[in-house]
C-alpha cells in the first residue's frame, strides 16, 4: 500500500475540490452500497469512466491533471472504472462491507483511492490499516486488497474518487 499526502499542486487539487463540493456538480442516488444485501444504507456517485469509455465530461476536463498521473503512470495504462462516491454525515460512523472494486478482482489492476476532503470518515483494510479522510491523499493498493468505506460524523459529506486500472509501469 502506497499513501502520498499533497497529491495533487494545490491549484489543480482547488479546482477539482470546488467542483465537487459545490451545488452544481450532479451527483446520482444508489439505494444500496454494499451490493444486494443491504437495503438500509444509500450514496450518491458519479461515474466518470466505465465500459471502456469516458461516462462523464469531468473525465475529460481532468484527464491532465488527475486521471493520468494516477492511472497512466510514465508508459501509459488500462482503465477500467473511475467514480466519485459521496456519503452523507451520519450520527455514529458507520462502516461499509469488506469488498473489492473489481469482482473477482483481476491482477495486476490497481485500486487507489483520492480523497476530496478532510474529515473523521477512513478506508479500513481487512488486515486492520485504517487510512484516515484527508483531502488531496491518494492511497494505492493491489485491487484484490479487501477494503471499506466509512460514513463521518464531522462534516456534511465524506467524497472520494475510486479508481480501478492497470499501469503498464
Amino acid at each position: 500500500m502506497i499513501i502520498v499526502d499533497d497529491f495533487l499542486p494545490k491549484d489543480d487539487f482547488k479546482t477539482i475540490q470546488d467542483i465537487l463540493l459545490g451545488s452544481e456538480f450532479g451527483w446520482f442516488y444508489n439505494s444500496r452500497i454494499d451490493f444486494p444485501d443491504d437495503k438500509n444504507k444509500f450514496q450518491f456517485t458519479h461515474t466518470l469512466y466505465r465500459f471502456n469509455q469516458p461516462q462523464s465530461s469531468y473525465y475529460n476536463e481532468w484527464y491532465e491533471i488527475l486521471v493520468k498521473p494516477i492511472t497512466m503512470g510514465s508508459t501509459g495504462g488500462v482503465l477500467d472504472k473511475i467514480k466519485v462516491n459521496l456519503l452523507t454525515r451520519t450520527p455514529e460512523i458507520v462502516e461499509n462491507k469488506f469488498h473489492t472494486d473489481i469482482r473477482p478482482p483481476k491482477k495486476p489492476f490497481t485500486t487507489s483511492i483520492f480523497y476530496v476532503n478532510t474529515n473523521n470518515g477512513y478506508t479500513k483494510f481487512k488486515n486492520g490499516t485504517i487510512v484516515e479522510s484527508v483531502e488531496n491523499r491518494l492511497v494505492t493498493f493491489p485491487v484484490n486488497k479487501q477494503h471499506k468505506g466509512s460514513t463521518c460524523t464531522d462534516e456534511n459529506i465524506r467524497v472520494v474518487i475510486n479508481f480501478n486500472y492497470m499501469n503498464y509501469e
